[in-house]
Parts: C-alpha cells; structure tokens; sequence
C-alpha cells in the first residue's frame, strides 16, 4: 500500500494525534534486558542503542533519561519518499519554539516534542493543517 506523497496533501490530512502517556528516549550498550514488546522504537548507533519507551516503564526498569516527551503521531499514510513533510512541520513547531524528534515509520510519522508542550504542539500542527485546507 504506496503512502502520499504530496506534499499538500500529506499537510491537510496529517490529522496530529496526541497518544497517552510519557515516553523517554534512553541510551544503552546493550538492549537486552527490555522486552521489544516495551519498547516504542529502538535505533543502533555507534555510540549506543537508542530506545523511546514509556516512562513508566523505563521507571521500572531504573533506565537512565533526560527528556521526558509527548508523542504525537501525524495520521496521513505518507510514503517515505515524500518530500517536505517533516521540513515544513518541524519549521512550524520551530516559530513556535518547540523542538521536535522525529521517527518516519513505514505508515505514518511519529513526533516527540517536550511533555509539557504536548497539546500546544498538537494545536500548531492542525493549525498549519487548516491553513493548508
């Protein structure tokens, strides 16, 4: 199933869903001791492993973190051939001083803005939406 790839269209239909929860972004050497059933995403570096995982369970697992975010994951299937989705809403959240990480999965795109910054964020992005309606 090919995603969108227009650029406005992948913008009028991106429908920002902001997901329940606190999720961290942790580094390890070894992944082994979490469950890939716990885990958001997981990206090896060459420094380390990077996983995104609930907060409260990297709590309960004692895993060190620093940031302590919303996920809010834009709905349009886009392709990842797209081009200028993620530049035009990260631009957006940058006017708006919001800082964003974000993970392009195969479906949709996954956005993790600061926790206290999570609903305001949710707001520019259907307002950039709207403007492109």
């Amino acid at each position: 199933m090919a995603g969108e790839k227009n650029l406005a269209e992948m913008i009028k239909g991106m429908t920002p869903k902001l997901n329940e929860g606190e999720y961290v972004f942790v580094t390890l050497a070894n992944a082994d001791k979490i469950s890939r059933a716990d885990t958001i995403c997981e990206f090896k570096e060459e420094e380390g492993i990077t996983v995104i995982i609930a907060k409260q369970k990297a709590d309960a697992l004692r895993l060190p973190y620093d940031y302590v975010a919303s996920w809010i994951t834009l709905e349009i299937h886009s392709s990842l051939e797209g081009v200028g989705l993620t530049a035009l809403f990260s631009s957006e959240l940058a006017k708006n001083n919001i800082s964003c990480n974000v993970v392009a999965a195969y479906y949709h795109d996954h956005v993790f803005v600061d926790h206290k910054l999570g609903e305001r964020a949710v707001r520019v992005l259907q307002q950039l939406s709207e403007n492109y309606s």
